[in-house]
């Protein structure tokens, strides 16, 4: 399978309402909309007065979210890698090889409440690609779906475990060990 940069790109929680250019406040209902176009995925965030038919109307994927003020950045302490800035570095990297252990982080991410699924689309090559949104940060990752099977689930998670630096009980990283059931059901 051949994959895209297109389809790993993580897209950015606007500040702004696309509409009237109005500053989000914390805590208010917004609406997302997801495009595909010749530059790949664009995102695009409106205040609920500017979402209007218009606005939805033609729409790969649409959602509502509550715009979350982003905290101050903390200094970042030494610390071993976590599921999340692993995604991030293997989605930045765009080796298809680590399609399988991509899906399995966000799969992780999603039952922990770090990542929510906001869509599911179907490409016209029959390939699943699940739209997720960070909780916090409201940026937007496109994961494609390997449609990963059962007996496949354990090398995965043993790559995911030894990329994360645990041990063979998983205990550095609180991740379950690769003998454990998967994080969650890939087939979904």
């Amino acid at each position: 399978m051949t994959t895209t940069q297109q389809e790993w790109n993580i897209k950015e929680r606007g500040e702004t309402c696309q509409g009237c250019s109005k500053h989000f406040d914390d805590e208010e209902p917004f609406y997302s909309r997801l495009d595909f176009g010749a530059e790949g995925y664009t995102r695009r965030d409106y205040c609920a007065v500017c979402w209007t038919d218009s606005a939805r109307r033609a729409a790969l994927s649409t959602w509502k979210s509550v715009y979350k003020m982003p905290p101050p950045p903390e200094p970042e302490p030494l610390q071993k890698e976590t599921a999340e800035s692993l995604l991030r570095k293997l989605m930045e990297g765009e080796d298809p090889a680590k399609l399988n252990t991509i899906y399995i982080l966000a799969v992780m991410l999603e039952r922990k409440r770090i990542l929510a699924e906001q869509d599911v689309q179907i490409r016209e090559d029959g390939a699943k690609v699940r739209v997720y949104e960070h909780r916090k940060t409201g940026e937007t990752f496109i994961i494609t779906d390997p449609g990963l099977k059962l007996t496949e689930l354990t090398s995965v998670q043993a790559e995911v475990v030894a990329m994360l630096g645990g041990g063979a009980n998983g205990a550095a990283t609180g991740e379950p060990p690769p003998d454990q059931p998967p994080p969650a059901s890939p087939e979904r």
